[in-house]
């Protein structure tokens, strides 16, 4: 079956089309990709990782046509502007 994995930071934009056997899972799938090498800042341990922008577990089985996304913490920065009210 084919399905895709994306991740995207400030540093690169990765999309890799895969055909994989039926019974995959999503952490199959993101091994297989290549992701992890291209981009070895990514711990599974840490980010979310999900199907079509739903958040979902390492072992969820996939379906022809998912796309596997990999998404990169939030890092919230004080506003400055909040003392000018």
């Amino acid at each position: 079956m084919r399905i895709s994995v994306a991740y995207v930071d400030p540093a690169i934009n990765f999309w890799q089309t895969l055909e994989v056997d039926e019974g995959c899972n999503l952490l199959y799938a993101i091994n297989r990709s290549g992701v992890l090498a291209k981009v070895p800042t990514i711990d599974l341990e840490q980010q979310k990782v999900g199907i079509f922008g739903k958040v979902a577990k390492l072992d969820t089985l996939l379906k022809e046509g998912d796309r596997v996304e990999i998404y990169r913490p939030i890092i919230a920065t004080p506003d400055d502007d909040e003392d000018d009210e």
